[in-house]
């Protein structure tokens, strides 16, 4: 299995993030990447594919801003990571607005996100570990791992939340269908649910995404991944969340698995973008489930039984000490 990773994708390092009503420690340090290159490597510098495959996702407007947003937070004066305050609920429309705290606000969904110094190029060569990864396939690998950082699924076409910018796996999974690696398949094993990846595909036919994450009643993102949101217009159908609740153990995670590999099989899919979140992980410190580490290699394992290739894509999972065992679990299972 090829392995993807870029050194520049530790420059993102917020100090501190809103949750749940005051300033804590960002949870998505650049020490989750060390984590796992020292427990998975070596890895292989990502191709560099440019913009232009970011952009069959991400609306034009969004990824100026992406790219200018630092550098307008500093020349405002501002001291710290750049965090929006407030946000167009209702109107949420284009409009020509200058201040840096409107435009943080237009192009996100949570104060949880902070962008500092490096989050662009992070953001930038995250993207590209997981089109290498989609690459490797293309050349004949079955399977492929995209170290990203900082992860994706919460990105939508144009906002960022959940500490995403760039949503990895829907680039991975774009770029794969216009190779013709088509159908393509997603599925989504963070803990919580990959509300960008959703909304990317929605109405989109050509893509089937299915997500086992915690049930949005309790748990961010709230707004989205209950079990009634099938798609839209051509492509109802073609999405599948499966919620569960705080406390699951790999007993009660199994069946969902089965579930959604089944409706993939069924499906038709010819190729398969997995992302992966480590924070299942009963002690991870922001979630709620209950899997052990031998679980990831058991879901590995099963994920591979399926038979397509596959690019696995990394997302959450912020009990750091424990991370690189994690993902390693689940890389070795996948390769036996």
């Amino acid at each position: 299995m090829k392995l993807f990773f870029d050194s520049r994708q530790a420059a993102h390092a917020p100090t501190r993030e809103f949750h749940n009503g005051g300033w804590t420690p960002h949870a998505e340090t650049p020490d989750r990447t060390a984590q796992v290159v020292a427990a998975v490597g070596p890895f292989i510098p990502p191709h560099d594919h440019g913009i232009a495959p970011i952009a069959a996702v991400h609306d034009a407007r969004y990824l100026t801003f992406l790219q200018e947003a630092w550098a307008t937070w500093v020349a405002a004066g501002r001291e710290g990571d750049a965090i929006g305050y407030t946000f167009p609920v209702v109107h949420r429309r284009p409009l020509d607005l200058t201040r840096i705290d409107a435009r943080l606000g237009a192009f996100s969904m949570d104060a949880s996100t902070p962008i500092s110094a490096g989050s662009w190029d992070a953001a930038y060569w995250g993207a590209q570990s997981a089109l290498s990864a989609v690459d490797a396939l293309a050349d004949g690998a079955r399977a492929s791992f995209a170290l990203c950082r900082p992860p994706g699924h919460h990105a939508g076409p144009d906002y960022l939340g959940g500490y995403c910018f760039l949503n990895n796996a829907a680039i991975a999974a774009r770029h794969a269908a216009a190779q013709g690696m088509g159908p393509v398949a997603m599925l989504d094993v963070d803990y919580h649910h990959g509300n960008g990846t959703q909304d990317i595909f929605l109405d989109d036919d050509q893509v089937f995404f299915a997500s086992i994450h915690a049930d949005p009643r309790t748990d961010y993102p709230f707004y989205w991944g209950h079990a009634d949101e099938r798609g839209e217009g051509m492509a109802h159908g073609t999405t599948l969340n499966l919620p569960l609740p705080r406390g699951t153990d790999w007993t009660a995670y199994r069946p969902a698995l089965d579930t959604a590999l089944a409706a993939i099989a069924d499906w038709g899919a010819k190729m398969l973008v997995v992302s992966f979140g480590a924070d299942t992980y009963v002690d991870d410190p922001i979630s709620g489930f209950a899997l052990q580490t031998q679980d990831f290699t058991t879901m590995g394992r099963r994920i591979a039984d399926a038979g397509l290739p596959c690019a696995i894509v990394m997302e959450g999972g912020y009990a750091v000490d424990a991370l690189g065992v994690n993902v390693a679990a689940f890389l070795a299972g996948f390769a036996d």
